[in-house]
């Protein structure tokens, strides 16, 4: 395809927003009736027609989707229906972006059927969500956020937009009363996935932790629990904290190695997924029992963060395995 994102080392070098998801002094988040700011200069926003607001991307028509970028940012959020933290993500971002009236249209991208898409973003894990402004990636964030956390990453797409004069608003035709179509029933989750999701949303780290626990004990099978808990662990060590503390205090601290640990975590939070595991096994040699035994629990707990099918799960535990024996 020739409509395709940039793929590679041009994607690597897209604006990327990860960390305003922790920056100290954030934007408040969008609402659906804040002030855009004024488009440039004969480029004036007006009434987007389109289908919907939230459109299944394609690697048949994200040609079409990148076009309409030039008008409306097109949030892209990738996903698979193997993985229930992507589907419980793509449901919050379906509702932010149906609260946002327009502000921007949500391609829905499923890696498994969309495998070329997939390449473009580097999607070597989900859930990963990106933005497309005048037909350019815009490397959002992986894994699961709070609803707060990401309307105000949102907030801030709308503030670069604008900045590139994409001011439009997307308008899709209301559905008539007999035509309308019906609505997909998903199967419920089970009760206390249900419960750790609301937590999630509502930014309460400790009781969606509580939950999967309780999930895990029931069934000790239940790998989407292990995965969430991993998952939402990670976000409630990185709760509270910015950038600057994290990476300042592992700097004046270099022989702390819970502060080390925490900006593993901040980098793969991030997206810097290789960064993050280079420097776990790096500080795994110089340490005394106890400390290589936190390293190796952080790092087993970071692939479930990841999935235990992305690629770089292999090689990093086969370097740790080299390093326990």
């Amino acid at each position: 395809m020739t409509n395709l994102p940039p793929s590679g080392s041009n994607l690597r070098g897209a604006v990327d927003l990860s960390s305003l998801v922790n920056r100290g002094q954030a934007a408040a988040p969008a609402t659906p009736g804040a002030a855009a700011a004024p488009a440039a200069a004969g480029a004036p926003a007006g009434v987007v027609p389109v289908p919907s607001l939230v459109l299944d991307g394609t690697d048949a028509n994200f040609g079409e989707l990148l076009e309409l970028s030039s008008r409306v940012p097109v949030i892209v959020g990738l996903w698979a229906s193997r993985s229930e933290p992507s589907t419980a993500l793509m449901t919050v971002l379906e509702k932010l972006i149906t609260d946002l009236a327009g502000r921007f249209v949500l391609a829905r991208v499923d890696i498994d059927a969309n495998p070329q898409l997939a390449q473009a973003f580097q999607a070597q894990s989900v859930p990963t969500v990106a933005a497309v402004i005048t037909g350019q990636p815009v490397q959002l964030f992986n894994g699961p956020l709070a609803e707060e956390q990401i309307s105000d990453v949102l907030g801030r797409v709308l503030e670069l937009a604008a900045q590139q004069g994409v001011t439009g608003t997307a308008e899709a035709p209301a559905a008539a009363a007999d035509g309308e179509p019906a609505e997909v029933v998903e199967e419920p989750l089970p009760p206390h996935h249900l419960e750790a999701y609301a937590a999630i949303e509502a930014g309460d780290y400790a009781t969606a932790q509580s939950e999967y626990r309780t999930a895990i004990a029931q069934n000790p099978n239940d790998t989407m629990a292990v995965a969430g808990l991993a998952q939402v662990s990670l976000l409630a060590r990185l709760q509270g904290k910015t950038i600057d503390q994290i990476r300042n205090g592992a700097a004046s601290s270099p022989d702390d190695l819970d502060a080390q640990l925490l900006v593993a975590d901040l980098d793969l939070s991030g997206g810097h997924i290789e960064d993050a595991f280079d420097r776990l096994l790096s500080l795994f040699p110089a340490q005394p029992a106890p400390g290589r035994n936190a390293i190796r629990e952080r790092i087993l707990e970071l692939f479930e963060v990841i999935g235990q099918d992305d690629p770089r799960v292999p090689p990093t535990r086969s370097r740790l395995t080299a390093l326990l024996y």
